[in-house]
């Protein structure tokens, strides 16, 4: 057991929120040294439940995508730990831990197949972040551990742990969709949703990443600020009610369900959503944001805009 921990490889994903990144910052050079890692991918820093979902989706995505030799791990990192471990483990597939020690790093290899390292960056020094993830790595499932006085584990639990990855996986199990319905309909089943923290009423979920695509949803009521995008995008809506309105080009568009709509690349524009709005848009490349007014101007110019018209 020890030779074949000995052979692995590892390609690791790292981020963590502005509490953890001097620990993070660390603990990927250290990774970068280790022997047993081919490549880190620093993420970088975001908000904790953000960084801790980058992580995830592109440990999801990599571990059904790359080669069977590279063993895909993540490396999330807060103030506490326990922010980016509870977001991360919220997608299918990922079970993040958080390790205040090289035992808990052990344990939590062992017994529950751990492939997303938590920690503290407000209690974890340097040093000892990097014995726990050089434990973390050496460790394979079901190994002695600490949790079984560092002997193999009796028969009964092997048992167990026999069947316990595949029924882990299972979990959560989504009911099948039939064949007949809308394939934009069935995607959205089961998603989980991230607030669009500058925009209130919005949320998304991106399904694939550079070109973005993603599934968007709005209250009613709510708006998007005037902004841009680096790459022109393609919108087409599900559900719901909504106007656009393209500053750059001095034209406006009235949308309801069906509706499509592209924006070239660096045009401004600015939304109302009149009834609760689902869409689905695919950005030309990467998902950027760059606001050009406020919510209360954006609010302000609207109310005027639709005041005008109804006035006439």
């Amino acid at each position: 057991m020890a030779a074949a921990a000995a052979d692995r490889r590892f390609k690791i994903f790292a981020a963590a929120d502005a509490f953890g990144q001097p620990l993070k910052d660390a603990v990927v050079a250290h990774l970068r040294a280790h022997p047993s890692v081919a490549d880190v991918v620093d993420l970088g820093v975001d908000k904790y439940y953000a960084a801790a979902a980058a992580v995830a989706r592109s440990l999801v995505a990599t571990a059904t995508s790359s080669d069977p030799a590279i063993e895909a791990r993540g490396v999330v990192v807060c103030g506490t730990g326990a922010g980016v471990a509870i977001f991360a483990n919220k997608y299918p597939g990922v079970y993040a831990t958080h390790c205040a020690t090289a035992a808990d790093a052990v344990n939590t290899r062992s017994i529950n197949a751990c492939n997303v390292l938590a920690l503290s960056g407000s209690s974890t020094p340097p040093d000892a972040a990097a014995a726990i993830a050089d434990a973390w790595l050496a460790t394979p499932f079901r190994a002695p551990c600490p949790a079984s006085g560092d002997a193999p584990w009796p028969d009964d639990i092997q048992r167990f742990f026999d069947s316990a990855p595949a029924e882990m996986a299972a979990i959560p199990d989504v009911p099948s969709v039939p064949d007949s319905a809308c394939a934009i309909c069935c995607l959205r089943k089961g998603m989980e949703f991230e607030p669009v923290g500058i925009m209130p009423g919005g949320e998304m979920r991106i399904v694939r990443e550079s070109p973005t695509s993603a599934y968007v949803r709005f209250k009613a009521g709510s708006v998007e600020p005037a902004h841009h995008h680096t790459f022109g995008h393609d919108l087409v809506v599900i559900s719901g009610k909504k106007k656009v309105w393209n500053l750059t080009k001095k034209e406006s568009y009235d949308l309801v369900d069906g509706d499509f709509l592209f924006t070239p690349a660096g045009d401004v524009h600015r939304v109302k959503y009149f009834e609760d709005t689902e869409f689905f848009i695919r950005w030309d490349g990467h998902w950027d944001i760059f606001l050009d007014e406020d919510l209360d101007a954006a609010r302000s110019a609207i109310d005027a805009e639709l005041g005008a018209a109804t006035a006439k």
